[in-house]
């Protein structure tokens, strides 16, 4: 009996010493989109392709972070001439600016799964609070790479006025873009 209180105190021990796990970010697997007015009429949809990042997760204490580079010279709205123009001064400026970042803290963690993301986008030069819900939350294992594979779906919005992004307002555009983040991430 004193043997079996001992192991399982040492398993209760070797549980809560479980460091947190880095995961890569999987750029083929990543889409950053969003969703924008164009002069009230219609809504313009586009994606990132180009992603890279990490994401620190314990599942078990329930905590996480997030770092993550998106490159807006990667911008595709399915159009090339939009994209080029995008990527341009009248945009997101990426000669200027560069690379946007997003840094946050995964939060609201139920049964080992964050609902939330908290934390902060740099975009055109400009860094403002942006929060996320996380839709889903999915960890598995992956089938080729026998590493653990974690997948989110997460939605949120900004206000491109906010980062300096004006192009079209004084037509009328509105400010609003509605995000929407799928992620996949691999365990080093």
């Amino acid at each position: 009996m004193k043997k079996l209180f001992f192991l399982l105190l040492a398993g209760i021990a070797g549980a809560a010493l479980a460091a947190p796990v880095t995961y890569q970010i999987d750029p083929t697997h990543t889409f950053p989109s969003f969703e924008a007015d164009h002069m009230g009429v219609s809504v313009w949809r586009g994606k990132f392709n180009s992603n890279s990042g990490k994401v620190t997760l314990d599942k078990a204490a329930g905590y996480g972070m997030v770092d993550i580079a998106i490159d807006p010279a990667s911008v595709d709205f399915g159009h090339d001439v939009l994209n080029k123009w995008a990527a341009g001064p009248d945009l997101f400026d990426v000669a200027r600016f560069g690379v946007a970042r997003y840094k946050g803290k995964l939060t609201g963690f139920k049964e080992g799964a964050p609902t939330q993301l908290q934390g902060e986008l740099t975009l055109h030069g400009v860094t403002r609070p942006v929060n996320l819900q996380i839709k889903s939350f999915k960890c598995i294992p992956h089938p080729m790479l026998k590493r653990e594979l974690c997948g989110a779906d997460a939605y949120g919005s900004i206000k491109r006025d906010d980062f300096g992004l004006t192009a079209g307002k004084e037509y009328g555009f509105k400010m609003d873009v509605d995000l929407r983040i799928q992620v996949e991430a691999v365990a080093d």
